[in-house]
């Protein structure tokens, strides 16, 4: 296990710092992940974000550049085409030099009846939400093994650990129970090079959440023992820690921030 901490006696808070790191966040031009983009650069890091399809995505990087003074580009690609993930990947690292960090956050989510789902929509969603992080840290793991180190943290969810309800989306959650035991088996596998873990949000108040009908948010919310949805930058903290010094001896870990939803 080659991750070592910092020296015993450094400061709480330079545990967290990622000055000198360069992180990839996919899906990070809005909702959780925008916010762990803003969380790694905070912390010193620069970053590469990685979005599908998004008008406002360079000039997002742009701004956030300028307000925290490190480095943040935008690269287009679709987490589910290989051979596009494993080119941008060597975009980054031309452009960066390094990648210390990746957050495999992209994902989306068809609300629809498991006879109901198309096999177009079947392929779409587990291309996204499965495909596309092991894609993602495929090719990140390339470069962590030849550098002797990196960090890979998966967005996971809720819906790996428990079945929604109301809502009927069989094959998400399938989708993201698959990665959190990808996270388990990857912190073996790449133990002497890389630590695996994932955050597993609950319900959280993004766009695509509050797109839905206010009946089925109630619900959510009347389910959940905090009876409130979660602010996206309440995950901040949680992908620092994750990628930071301050959980050096962590790997194949799942941290829930979920109101306590999952508890009862």
């Amino acid at each position: 296990m080659v991750f070592l901490p910092k020296p015993g006696d450094a400061h709480v808070l330079d545990l967290f710092s990622l000055k000198g790191q360069v992180a990839v966040v996919t899906g990070g031009n809005r909702g959780i992940g925008l916010e762990v983009v803003k969380a790694l650069a905070e912390a010193g890091a620069s970053v590469a974000i990685i979005y599908r399809s998004s008008s406002s995505a360079h000039e997002i990087a742009s701004q956030l550049s300028s307000q925290h003074g490190t480095t943040i580009r935008a690269y287009q690609c679709d987490v589910s085409d290989e051979s596009a993930v494993d080119k941008v990947f060597d975009e980054v690292v031309k452009d960066f030099s390094k990648i210390d960090i990746l957050v495999a956050n992209a994902g989306i989510c068809y609300n629809v009846a498991a006879e109901d789902m198309t096999t177009q929509q079947f392929r779409s969603e587990m291309g996204v939400n499965f495909d596309g992080p092991w894609f993602c840290a495929r090719s990140a793991s390339r470069y962590f093994k030849k550098q002797g180190s990196g960090n890979v943290i998966f967005t996971t969810s809720i819906s790996g650990m428990i079945v929604n309800i109301p809502d009927k989306q069989a094959i998400y959650n399938a989708s993201k129970a698959g990665l959190i035991h990808l996270v388990k088996s990857l912190a073996i596998e790449w133990i002497d090079f890389a630590r695996v873990n994932c955050v597993s949000p609950g319900y959280i108040a993004t766009d695509m959440l509050m797109a839905e009908p206010q009946e089925l948010r109630d619900k959510w919310v009347a389910l959940t023992p905090a009876k409130r949805m979660g602010e996206t930058y309440e995950l901040k903290g949680a992908f620092l820690f994750c990628a930071s010094n301050a959980s050096s001896f962590m790997t194949g870990a799942n941290i829930v921030v979920d109101g306590a939803y999952t508890i009862p």
